[in-house]
């Protein structure tokens, strides 16, 4: 599922459980309500777009999804991803005490396969589309480029920002059009900053 988005990845993901489970392909609305989407012609489009992909045959009626021959029957490998909530105060971030909760994720939703889940908190990177109550898929990592969306410990918090490196000045920078928003600037010779992982996507919450 390479050429999937996460979000398209995730829809194809709950059609195949719910055919699994129920016997029986969901409807538009049923999608849509699954995701939060404003209406069943914003799931027909999902739907459009995994036909044109080659994962779904799609008909015009009410449950006229089918897999694709690929997709039937397939077993599909599972991750168990530890979920990282609050972080203490001078804990690394997988330490036991960080970790809220574990979820079974689709080993081939995000390449690489992710090291572990944040729970995103604020409206900070709201532009790039994570959201508070997100939870963002982060593949560890002690090194970035600028332009990355990077986990980054400053002191005893954690926080998810785009990354850009100046010589020994690091900025910080929020995806929010808000003025309030502004970028975390670091003199690397004077302050501590700690890169734990690069953000590969993200599992919506369901609003």
């Amino acid at each position: 599922m390479t050429n999937l988005t996460a979000r398209q990845a995730e829809v194809l993901a709950f059609i195949r459980e719910h055919i699994a489970d129920n016997g029986g392909a969901p409807t538009r609305a049923e999608i849509a309500a699954a995701f939060g989407l404003r209406s069943a012609n914003s799931a027909e489009q999902y739907l459009r777009t995994l036909a044109e992909k080659g994962h779904l045959e799609v008909t015009g009626q009410a449950r006229g999804i089918r897999l694709a021959v690929q997709h039937r029957e397939r077993r599909v490998e599972m991750l168990k991803v530890p979920v990282v909530g609050r972080v203490a105060a001078g804990l690394p971030i997988l330490a036991v005490e960080n970790l809220d909760d574990h979820r079974d994720l689709a080993a081939n939703l995000f390449e690489p396969a992710p090291d572990f889940l944040l729970r995103v908190k604020g409206q900070s990177m709201r532009d790039a589309g994570i959201l508070d109550g997100d939870l963002l898929a982060v593949k560890r990592a002690s090194n970035a480029m600028n332009g990355q969306i990077v986990v980054a410990r400053i002191g005893d918090e954690a926080t998810v920002k785009r990354f850009k490196r100046d010589g020994h000045v690091v900025s910080l920078i929020p995806e929010n059009s808000d003025p309030a928003y502004q970028p975390i600037v670091l003199d690397l010779r004077e302050q501590e900053l700690v890169i734990e992982g690069l953000a590969l996507g993200v599992i919506g919450v369901r609003r």
